[in-house]
């Protein structure tokens, strides 16, 4: 080959064999690597040994994160080792579990669908307490249960339609229980919240607690709980009416009748410590004050919000609803021990329904809020109470008498006297030519072409109180007044204030008896002036 010819031509005649001279560009390529690139990888390899990221152990797969995530959305325990000392994770598991993207489902407003309603009942009242729950619950749109003690009829029967489903509270037989005016119902009672966590059903952001005879204003308290982050722990209601009754309990309890809601973070570690909470209280009364005792050991306290009643009340609601604080209206009690919403509908439920299927489903937001005006050339003082009741006055009353509740009722304990309320109160009428004269809400419609909506309220008719003013008697001029709003679902999005009222015509003698009141957002500068 000439490969082979030109090598042999290449060796020494001699036969020894001499190394190549090395070329220049190769030289320099050997000094290069020696001085200049062997430190540098030196260098890099020392800086990988001692960095923060190189030194971490290995993160978990995604089986051991999903593990770790499940067990926490489950509420499980951590896990026990032989000795029985509870294990922590890894704070690496722990890390990656804070890191993981938010579910998309967490990500939308709160609505209905995310509540579940645990209702405290009896079996021995469920025939006549479930009309109450039939007003305000939604079929289809609810989630929660009824929890019973013991089966009733209507868990086979379809006249349970329109109704939570029931189910049978768990054997509460093991807890102590050594107050001797209590009942023991308050043990299984308390547990409906940890009861109703434990079912699992999924989505569920809050847990809201109530009676068979607690009547829900839903879309409010949608409003108001989305106020708040589900995935922090929110112990939310409000105290009793009677200051007494908070004396007894605590102003730092939210009052079960009057419901409370719990978030889902506050649910899950209250069902993990409930039953041995409760073994340490045998000798309270009720189911929320041993709630409020568990609240307390895991640190959260009371978010007031004043739309929940409790109504330790007897009698007549109208001064509590007539001048309603400025917040939504969120719930009411104890309504066999009041008075029908409306005196001229005889029936408590019907009258409720009157209010459901009317004002509340036209615009839940508005229900009870109170807006004071003028009638300047009859000297009237005008609160409108909107889809509630009219309240008209001889006088002119300043508008920080007319926002203080009415005295139309009697305390919780009937002896006790206006101080033993837990807020600002004031007298029917401080004279006779002052007694007021109330127009309750009668029916109601939405004008579509004008996106606004008419109320009608009728003169409660009583017998009349002798007067010698010379300011016109609303009785004997005044027979009907209508109320006109526009629709405004954003009321509660801004800054809370009284919506403000305008007198669009007045009653005249022997002619129409009929008062227009137009009511909506103050206009700039607009207020209620005296």
């Amino acid at each position: 080959m000439k490969g082979g010819g030109a090598l042999v031509n290449m060796q020494p005649a001699a036969g020894k064999q001499q190394a190549p001279k090395p070329k220049a560009s190769s030289l320099f390529l050997y000094i290069l690597l020696l001085y200049i690139l062997l430190p540098v990888l030196v260098l890099y390899v020392v800086a990988l040994a001692v960095s923060p990221f190189y030194s971490h152990p290995c993160p978990p797969d995604d089986s051991a994160v999903a593990r770790v995530a499940a067990a926490a959305a489950d509420g499980k325990r951590p896990n026990r080792n032989d000795d029985g000392r509870s294990s922590s994770p890894s704070p690496s598991a722990a890390s990656v579990v804070t890191l993981l993207p938010p579910k998309a489902s967490d990500a939308e407003p709160t609505g209905l669908r995310h509540i579940v309603f645990g209702i405290g009942a009896s079996s021995s009242l469920w025939a006549s307490r479930r009309e109450y729950i039939r007003v305000w619950w939604r079929p289809g749109e609810m989630r929660g249960f009824v929890w019973l003690d013991k089966p009733v009829p209507e868990v086979w029967n379809a006249s349970s339609t329109g109704l939570p489903g029931i189910k049978i509270s768990a054997n509460t037989s093991r807890f102590p229980y050594t107050h001797g005016a209590g009942s023991r119902s308050a043990l299984r009672i308390t547990r409906i919240v940890s009861e109703s966590f434990r079912l699992g059903l999924p989505g569920a952001r809050w847990f809201v607690m109530g009676d068979d005879d607690t009547v829900f204003f839903p879309d409010n308290l949608v409003d108001v709980l989305s106020r708040y982050d589900h995935t922090q722990p929110y112990y939310v209601g409000n105290p009793s009416e009677s200051h007494i009754q908070n004396l007894i309990f605590s102003y730092g309890m939210a009052f079960g009748g009057g419901g409370f809601a719990i978030s889902r973070a506050a649910a899950e570690q209250l069902a993990r410590m409930q039953d041995g909470c409760i073994q340490r209280y045998p000798a309270l009364y009720g189911s929320d004050d041993r709630v409020h005792a568990c609240m307390s050991e895991l640190g959260v306290p009371l978010t007031r919000h004043l739309g929940f009643h409790q109504c330790d009340l007897w009698g007549d609601v109208l001064g509590l609803l007539g001048a309603h604080p400025v917040t939504p209206l969120v719930t009411l009690h104890h309504l066999d021990f009041l008075q029908p919403v409306f005196p001229t509908v005889k029936s408590r439920t019907r009258a409720l329904r009157r209010l459901f299927e009317g004002p509340v489903a036209l615009d839940p937001a508005a229900v009870a809020q109170q807006a004071v005006c003028y009638d300047a050339g009859k000297e009237w003082t005008v609160s409108v109470s909107w889809g509630f009741a009219v309240v008209v006055v001889r006088g002119v009353l300043s508008p920080r008498e007319m926002e203080t509740p009415m005295r139309t009722f009697l305390n919780w304990y009937r002896r006790a006297d206006y101080t033993a309320y837990a807020f600002n109160t004031r007298p029917v009428a401080r004279q006779p030519c002052q007694r007021p004269q109330v127009y309750y809400m009668r029916q109601s419609r939405l004008d579509r072409r004008r996106n606004t909506t008419v109320t009608e309220y009728e003169r409660h008719r009583v017998p009349p109180t002798p007067c010698r003013w010379r300011i016109p008697d609303p009785a004997a001029l005044l027979d009907r007044v209508v109320v006109l709003k526009k629709l405004d679902p954003g009321l509660w999005k801004r800054a809370p204030r009284r919506n403000c009222c305008r007198v669009v015509s007045s009653p005249t003698k022997g002619k129409d008896r009929r008062m227009t009141i137009d009511v909506g957002v103050c206009r700039e500068g607009e207020f209620a002036r005296v």
